[in-house]
């Protein structure tokens, strides 16, 4: 396996390869599938986006232009310039990001910040504070301002599966960590989780649907939640709903293409993802050692110099640059740890949230086929029943946001891992220049 080749800076430095090639939704995206391909041992840019209404280019058509230096260009039509830059120079600023705005016209706009610890008798845990700003109708106010612990959070997200099945809900992070491995009280891990729950409540606002529900609004404005987490259902309903969608478990006769394209494309995302995962882990895992070894060497010729008069100059000069390629390689680990590392679980979680959408779709199809069916094989025809036409009314409305959802979470991901592996490549870039 290519990670075990993998180690310090050239590490990282493939990491930045591996990621372009297999994050790179804006390639994945522009293909139409109009055969269900197989999930096998290919590469991650041979899968088609299942719903793309552009034709295949052929392999020619890539590379005719990119034979010289002087005809490379970034996806919006800049060219780029092939010498190395006089400056630290951005890559992000030489980047625009068009898929940013998509038309949209905002008016809602959340944020999650101002962490703080709370300690009683019974427990300890952290709030945030969701400050709200909007111009929308059903609000009462123009701004809101409540404190939110992550129980909280997690009885949103809950609340909006149960009243948008059909919708693809953006994930939390995990609630459990492992004890005496993650302080979930440190600063790092507390800044981490913020800046998750800031932006679970970013896309749940950006999106045409879910920022309408009820439950997110009374979130948003309502000073204490419990009274509305006691008129929630029942346990054993809700164990109810979720094996009801787990266990309608048989084979569909006639799945469209493109949801099975679906499910295959985000079989060989999240095997491509995971492996970027574990080497990026790998790496941070690696940097990590060898800044202790390396604090431990520049010591070592400051306390040498004490005893050589003649080259005490030199000496000192040794270890004043190690302690500065300490701080550059500590600020570059730091960045990895907090920015890149994130990006990749939050997306293996959503792969885990699509394929659950995917398994209610097939159930409410399944539920469908078997009234069909049902009514197919009565004596007395007198029209299709009501029960089936309300049935065949849902895979239809499922099918639509369906696909509305898959192409809004294609485009956030475009947008997402440009944006991280520009970050990371321009993050390497200034690391290298600090060293020289």
């Amino acid at each position: 396996m290519e990670a075990a080749e993998i180690g310090g800076e050239a590490g990282f430095g493939a990491l930045a390869v591996a990621g372009g090639g297999s994050g790179d939704s804006a390639t994945m995206s522009a293909a139409l599938c109009k055969t269900l391909p197989s999930s096998g041992p290919k590469s991650i840019r041979d899968m088609q986006h299942p719903l793309s209404a552009e034709e295949v280019l052929s392999p020619g058509a890539d590379t005719a232009g990119s034979s010289g230096d002087k005809d490379l260009m970034l996806p919006n039509g800049t060219p780029v310039e092939t010498s190395s830059p006089a400056s630290s120079s951005s890559l992000l600023n030489r980047l625009q990001l068009d898929d940013e705005l998509d038309g949209e016209t905002r008016d809602l706009f959340v944020t999650v910040d101002d962490p703080k610890k709370h300690v009683s008798a019974m427990e300890t845990y952290i709030t945030y504070r969701v400050s709200t700003k909007t111009t929308r109708n059903e609000f009462d106010l123009p701004e809101y301002t409540v404190r939110r612990r992550y129980q909280d959070f997690d009885w949103l997200r809950i609340k909006l599966e149960e009243s948008q099945p059909t919708h693809l809900i953006p994930p939390l992070p995990e609630k459990f960590v492992v004890k005496g491995v993650v302080d979930r009280f440190s600063e790092d891990f507390v800044e981490t989780r913020r800046k998750a729950l800031d932006k679970f409540l970013k896309r749940i606002s950006d999106h045409p649907v879910l920022s309408f529900n009820d439950n997110f609004n009374v979130f948003l404005t309502a000073k204490d939640l419990n009274p509305y987490k006691k008129q929630g259902l029942a346990f054993i309903t809700k164990m109810g709903e979720s094996v009801k969608y787990v266990t309608g478990g048989y084979k569909l006769r006639n799945r469209p293409v493109e949801f099975s394209a679906m499910g295959d494309y985000l079989d060989t995302f999240s095997q491509k993802l995971g492996t970027i995962d574990r080497i990026a882990q790998r790496i941070v895992k690696e940097q990590a050692e060898y800044l202790v070894e390396f604090r431990e060497y520049g010591p070592i010729y400051s306390s040498w110099s004490a005893i050589e008069e003649q080259l005490n100059k030199p000496l000192n000069g040794v270890s004043n640059c190690i302690g500065n390629c300490c701080i550059a390689l500590e600020e570059l680990s730091e960045d990895m740890s907090e920015d890149f590392l994130p990006v990749l679980r939050e997306y293996v979680l959503y792969i885990e949230s699509m394929k659950n959408v995917l398994r209610k779709r097939d159930h409410v199809q399944a539920e469908y086929e078997a009234k069909l069916e049902t009514a197919a094989y009565k004596e007395e025809k007198q029209g299709t029943p009501t029960n089936v036409e309300k049935c065949q009314d849902r895979v239809e409305c499922f099918n639509a946001d369906l696909k509305a959802d898959w192409d809004r979470w294609q485009s956030n991901k475009r947008q997402d891992f440009r944006q991280l592996l520009m970050g990371m490549a321009d993050k390497n870039i200034q690391y290298y220049e600090k060293l020289v």
